[in-house]
């Protein structure tokens, strides 16, 4: 790691250590400020930020199963988090998988990285629940991990236990974080700051926790996915929403470069504005991508509560479409298996279906039993936008 980009006021000290059979600095982050003064230039994105915040979870208490619109934004936070971190997944194969979940065949098998992208929109939902009983700490930091790396190929990595040895990040070492021991001490110093009163606003709060957690690097593998997970949460109880509707995945993926720069110039320089600045950026276009993707699926609900009513489908159709807003494939033994009826009067509901062209047939020729998307439905909840947020980073 070159000491020479880290200069003062640096959010930091570097320690000498030896990697590898070399000589090296590891950067040990200082505790986080108790108060940061926004600068005056920055109160008007800030507000804004706020206001669209506001707007997405005024939108969402009002819905009348806001559950139908949840699961969407969290698979495709999945599916970019992951993607960050060099593991890919399509939108059909996270489905498929969902339908049909199954232990990879080898090191090498493509379902490693389905159960991944699985495995972080499972460790969101988990993590929901256990706010509500156990506060954001290093016991929290932990069961997300295990629930992350929950038998993927990282499983060899200790799944929710802190590293024992050093590591780095890139292959030249553009940043080392803090040696075991110190990460470790590092850590539980982060987990009692947390639950200090302090005087800085909650949102900008959970962008410096997400720093330092990135910047303490706790585990072997999956520290980028962890840490944006609990920013997901964090935000979602600090700000009090209603839901964690904010995903800011998508954009940091969009913007993987300054995302990294951003980050690291915390360490080197203790460049807090350019890192908050482009966080409330984050939050500014994901929350208007969110407002405009709840728009979008509320609007298909109703064309399709009309199509099936014109159609003479049976009653149960429009549960069947909640549930394909939720998840927009399925497979007629599932729909037998939701509702607890026969395999024909279940093939009957998805040719209804197929009918309205609310459902088309996907998969492959061989796919057993056959699969079936919902093409509107995937293009609003996985799809890209454009600009909502008029971003400039």
């Amino acid at each position: 790691m070159d000491k020479n980009l880290f200069t003062d006021p640096r959010q930091g000290k570097l320690l000498k250590i030896d990697i590898q059979g070399s000589a090296d600095w590891a950067f040990i982050p200082s505790p986080l400020p108790d108060r940061w003064k926004i600068p005056y230039h920055l109160w008007p994105l800030l507000a804004k930020a706020r206001e669209e915040l506001a707007r997405l979870d005024g939108i969402g208490r009002h819905m009348p199963d806001y559950e139908l619109l949840l699961k969407p934004l969290q698979q495709r936070e999945a599916l970019k988090s992951s993607s960050l971190e060099g593991t890919y997944a399509t939108p059909e194969q996270l489905l498929l998988f969902e339908i049909d979940p199954r232990k990879p065949k080898s090191q090498h098998d493509q379902v490693n990285s389905w159960m991944e992208v699985f495995n972080y929109g499972e460790a969101l939902r988990m993590g929901q629940k256990l706010f509500n009983d156990i506060p954001v700490s290093v016991r929290l930091f932990r069961e997300l991990h295990k629930e992350l790396l929950s038998g993927v190929r990282g499983h060899h990595r200790d799944p929710g236990n802190f590293r024992r040895i050093q590591v780095h990040i890139g292959s030249d070492r553009r940043f080392i974080p803090p040696p075991a021991k110190e990460a470790l001490s590092t850590l539980y110093e982060l987990e009692k700051y947390i639950h200090q009163e302090n005087d800085i606003d909650p949102l900008i709060f959970c962008f410096m926790v997400h720093y330092q957690f990135e910047a303490i690097h706790p585990f072997l593998d999956g520290n980028g996915r962890v840490g944006r997970l609990l920013l997901s949460l964090m935000i979602y109880k600090w700000c009090k929403l209603v839901s964690p509707w904010l995903y800011l995945s998508a954009f940091f993926d969009k913007h993987k470069d300054e995302y990294i720069d951003c980050l690291f110039n915390v360490s080197a320089k203790g460049d807090w504005f350019g890192w908050i600045q482009f966080c409330l950026l984050a939050t500014l276009f994901q929350a208007k991508d969110a407002i405009q993707r709840f728009d979008k699926l509320v609007s298909l609900r109703a064309k399709y509560l009309q199509a099936v009513t014109d159609c003479g489908g049976s009653i149960r159709l429009p549960k069947v479409i909640d549930k394909l807003l939720q998840s927009p494939a399925m497979t007629v033994p599932r729909i037998a298996k939701m509702f607890a009826i026969t395999y024909p009067t279940a093939k009957a509901d998805i040719d209804t279906l197929v009918k309205c062209k609310i459902l088309r047939e996907g998969g492959t020729k061989n796919s057993r039993p056959k699969l079936f998307f919902a093409p509107e439905i995937m293009e609003v909840a996985y799809g890209d936008f454009g600009n909502p947020a008029q971003e400039n980073v």
